[in-house]
């Protein structure tokens, strides 16, 4: 996921879902396909995000599926809901697109989604965008994300540089949702789990930073990401055109109500 909005007022990819897998307790991949995914575009970003659209039941939509047309024709009660994933794997020659879906049993949209979703159903996306890959003017490498940017940060290993020294932090709830990661990098991985009340900000700031310049990547939940913000820019002087750093989300508020608190700050400045 990122903070920048998907390509918007073209008609929507429309990919048929071929299977789901439970890749941990609170993790599941779906995996997309059809003639529909010869519309998408892939990108050289490995936070390659689109806007999953989930139409509200009982509106009958205008086809092609055309955010742009809908919003001009339909009341803003039966827009479709949104949600921004990361592709976690897009493979022309089989014909597949994934995403993994975070749920927490019937919280939320996605996640219940993700949970029935069947073979043969619908997978609606607009974008892709993006705008971080591992570059390799960087020395070395940080990433620091929650289960939101797992899908991102894990992409980004793959890509990594033979060799480059990279040390990742990743926050999910306990043993049991860890993953396994494979990079070519030099990856020192440090899981944190949230049972045991680990911090991200505690464990980035323990940190020894390895000599010379550093790419960051540092993307979920808002409170950590404002610490690491300034830290990494006051504190560590990290260059701004070398720190990719977004808060996905906020805890207590709804994703429609984050959306609108961004745009509020972004408006303000």
């Amino acid at each position: 996921m990122a903070d920048r909005p998907a390509r918007k007022n073209r008609p929507a990819v429309k990919l048929r879902v071929l299977r789901t897998q439970q890749l941990t307790p609170h993790m599941i991949r779906v995996v997309a396909g059809g003639e529909g995914l010869a519309r998408f575009q892939p990108n050289e970003f490995t936070d390659a995000y689109v806007k999953v659209l989930f139409p509200v039941p009982g509106v009958q939509y205008p086809e092609p599926f055309d955010m742009g047309v809908i919003r001009a024709e339909l009341p803003r009660e039966h827009w479709p809901r949104m949600r921004t994933y990361t592709v976690r794997y897009y493979d022309a020659a089989a014909g597949e697109l994934a995403i993994d879906f975070v749920h927490h049993g019937d919280e939320g949209l996605a996640g219940p989604w993700a949970q029935r979703v069947q073979p043969g159903d619908d997978l609606l996306l607009n974008g892709p965008g993006g705008a971080y890959a591992p570059s390799a003017e960087a020395d070395w490498h940080l990433l620091v994300g929650d289960e939101s940017a797992l899908p991102a940060i894990a992409l980004s290993l793959e890509h990594m540089p033979e060799g480059v020294p990279v040390r990742v932090f990743l926050e999910v709830g306990d043993p049991s949702e860890q993953q396994p990661l494979v990079t070519k990098g030099d990856a020192q991985i440090h899981w944190l789990h949230r049972s045991t009340g680990e911090s991200l900000v505690k464990a980035v700031r323990a940190l020894e930073f390895p000599d010379g310049t550093v790419q960051a990547f540092v993307h979920g939940e808002a409170g950590f990401v404002r610490e690491l913000r300034r830290y990494l820019l006051d504190e560590r002087g990290v260059r701004k055109d070398l720190l990719s750093i977004s808060g996905y989300w906020r805890r207590g508020a709804s994703d429609e109500q984050w959306r609108e608190e961004k745009a509020a700050e972004r408006s303000a400045k």
